[in-house]
Formats: C-alpha cells, sequence, structure tokens
C-alpha cells in the first residue's frame, strides 16, 4: 500500500491556512486534475480522489484537529477504497457553482454526458468504546454488536416488489439529473441538479416490496470485530468503511465511526506516550537501598533503589510506555520516588530516632551535584 501524502501538501497549504484558503486551494486543485479535463493523464483521477479526500478532512474543523494530531491514522489509518467520484461531486459540488454535475459549466459536460445517476450513501453510524489502559498500549480487536440498516434481501435493497417493479423515470429518462441550459455574456453554461421525482436513482418503483415496504432496507443486528490500533488516544474517532447504515432503495452504506474512551486504571497514569507511577518507600529502604516490586502494563517488574535515594528521584523504565500509533517505538515508564514520613511513631521508635537526629550523616548537606524536582522533570521530558 502506497504511502499517503500529508494532506496539506496535496492542497499545496500551510498548516495555519484559514477555512477559505483551503477551499480556494481546493479548487484549483481539483479543476487542475479534472479526469474530463486530462483524458490522456491515467493518474489525473487519482490526484483528484486524493485532493478531494484532503479537502474533505482540512474543510473539517474537528476532523482537522485529529488529523493534526494523529495524522492519517486519525481515521483508523486510511484503509479501504478511495472516494467515489459521484460522492465526490455530490459532496463538493457546490464549491464549483453546482450541484451533483456543477463541473460541466467548467467543461462543457463529460462526466454528466457520461451517467448523472447519482450514487446514494448510507448514514454513518457512531458509536463510543471504552478502552482499559493495557488495552490501548497494546492494541486489541473487541466485538461490538450494532444495529443498522442493511439491504433488503427481498428485493436486493431496490425497495420494488420482487426486486423488479420498476420502470425509468419519465422526467429524467434514466439519467438521474435535469440539465438546465443558461445564456450568459461568457456563452452557455450548462447546469445538472438531481431530477425531484426519483431523487436521482434514474428509476421509480411501481408496486413496493411487501418485506421492507418500499425503504429497500431492513434493521440487522450483527457483531461486527473492530481491530484498535496500540497507541490510540481519548477522543481519536477511528472509522470503518461500509459498516453504516444501508441507504433507501439502493446505494451504498455510509461508515461505523468509533470514539476511543479510555478508562482510568486504578495505579498507573498516561502521559502521551508514556506511563506515570508514583512509588512510596520508607526512610530505611531511601537510607540503606532495596529492591521493590512497581506494576507495568505488562505485570509486575523489580527495579533497584539505590543507597541514599532522595525524595522526588525519578527512575525509568525504557519500553514499558505505550507503542506509537504511528510506529515511532514506544514510550517509557517513569516511576517518582516518594519517602514515606510515618505520622505516628511508638516510644521505642522515637528513641531509636532520637539518637539518629544529631548523627552526622542525618543533617541534611546537599551536594551541588544534587538536582531540584523542576530540574529532575524537565531533564526526563527533554
Amino acid at each position: 500500500m502506497a504511502t499517503k501524502r500529508d494532506y496539506y501538501e496535496v492542497l499545496g497549504v500551510a498548516k495555519n491556512a484559514a477555512g477559505d484558503e483551503i477551499k480556494k486551494a481546493y479548487r484549483k486543485v481539483a479543476i487542475k486534475y479534472h479526469p474530463d479535463k486530462n483524458p490522456d493523464d491515467p493518474t489525473a483521477e487519482d490526484k483528484f480522489k486524493e485532493a478531494a479526500e484532503a479537502y474533505e478532512v482540512l474543510s473539517d474543523e474537528q476532523k482537522r484537529a485529529r488529523y493534526d494530531r494523529y495524522g492519517h491514522q486519525a481515521s483508523g489509518g486510511g484503509g479501504g477504497a478511495g472516494p467515489n467520484m459521484e460522492d465526490i461531486f455530490s459532496q463538493f459540488g457546490d464549491i464549483f457553482g453546482g450541484g451533483g454535475g456543477g463541473f460541466e459549466s467548467f467543461f462543457g459536460g463529460g462526466r454528466g454526458q457520461q451517467g448523472g445517476r447519482r450514487v446514494r450513501k448510507g448514514s454513518n453510524l457512531r458509536i463510543k468504546l471504552k478502552l482499559d489502559l493495557e488495552e490501548v498500549a497494546n492494541g486489541v480487536e473487541k466485538k461490538i454488536k450494532v444495529k443498522r440498516y442493511v439491504a433488503c434481501n427481498t428485493c436486493s435493497g431496490t425497495g420494488a416488489k420482487n426486486g423488479t417493479d420498476l420502470k425509468t423515470c419519465g422526467t429524467c429518462n434514466g439519467q438521474g439529473q435535469v440539465k438546465r441550459v443558461v445564456n450568459t455574456m461568457l456563452g452557455q453554461m450548462v447546469s445538472a441538479s438531481t431530477c425531484p421525482t426519483c431523487e436521482g436513482e434514474g428509476q421509480v418503483v411501481t408496486s413496493k416490496c411487501d418485506v421492507c415496504h418500499g425503504e429497500g432496507r431492513q434493521l440487522h443486528e450483527e457483531v461486527i470485530p473492530i481491530n484498535i490500533p496500540a497507541g490510540v488516544a481519548e477522543g481519536m474517532q477511528l472509522s470503518m468503511n461500509g459498516k453504516g447504515n444501508y441507504p433507501e432503495r439502493g446505494g451504498v452504506p455510509g461508515d461505523l465511526l468509533i470514539q476511543i474512551e479510555e478508562e482510568p486504571h486504578e495505579l498507573l497514569r498516561r502521559d502521551g506516550n508514556n506511563i506515570m507511577f508514583e512509588q512510596y518507600i520508607s526512610f530505611v529502604d531511601a537510607a540503606l537501598g532495596s529492591n521493590i516490586e512497581v506494576p507495568t502494563i505488562e505485570g509486575k517488574v523489580k527495579i533497584k533503589v539505590e543507597p541514599g535515594t532522595q525524595p522526588g528521584k525519578i527512575l525509568r523504565l525504557r519500553g514499558k510506555g505505550i507503542k506509537d500509533i504511528n510506529g515511532y517505538g514506544r514510550g517509557d515508564q517513569l516511576i517518582h520516588l516518594s519517602v514515606w514520613t510515618p505520622k505516628n511513631v511508638t516510644n521505642e521508635e522515637r528513641e531509636l530516632l532520637e539518637k539518629l537526629r544529631d548523627a552526622r550523616n542525618f543533617t541534611p548537606n546537599p551536594g551541588k551535584n544534587e538536582k531540584g524536582f523542576f530540574e529532575k522533570v524537565k531533564e526526563y521530558f527533554q
């Protein structure tokens, strides 16, 4: 699979470009690579679709914010088929001066004359998926139960009785579009719009299906497996093409959009791709050193506390964090050591501590090499 180009690069705009600038850039690129304008260039259609995909993301504030943060993985890695040409025309036709067949005003027909029957797309489904820290860190396959509209088996999604009681629309003669010629100072301009009689289908139902009552779809419950990549984050949205609702009387299904929610861990805390953990040690362990167990997302591990450990020391367990969603390695686990001071002591314990109060080695005497708390934090996050 070819690596996707950066969406800003595709449209030739800066990452801080305003909405109007992005819209203008898309219009320029789309006109340049429109297939009807480039009949001898086999790459033109791919570039045209690439520009439409980039504009779809960058023109939407939420999609753009997710893309800026997570790249192409924000939509589940960009898997599946590219955008449908008719979908592009119907979705972005307003940019070019008309819905559906608006490109004809620039290129004198072409695609509209090849058959303007509109491909209807069903609505998207949105679900929230809760994941624990271990699932976020390593990735997981989840099976979820979803109710969605699918094509009626009896009429094959047409809405017609037996799937055959259809006739060609008399308004558009089966084209799905009606065209209008307007005389302007620049000459004749052809515009096309969806046929109001058949709603772009090119056919009308003469007798409705007894099962779906003409809708061409039925509500169905199914279990869908979802592969969640390692490194997803709270609020990220993944997409599964074609797992949304089937539209009325034929077309292509919408998508299933999965919004990620992270459940808090009892002991560990996520910070980007790193895992944070607060470990309390006794005064004796800090002074004499010790081997202790700490939890990680992969189970417990032993770490060594060096003699003379100061409160606030941060230990690093390399590679014990979360996998980067873009494949750039894995984060670490940072362990913040805090020395536990008892609030209540027995008489015997008090006597022992009093003997140590004035001992030379128990008098605070930090050296020049001792780093403060903020210096330590800064050092580990550089």
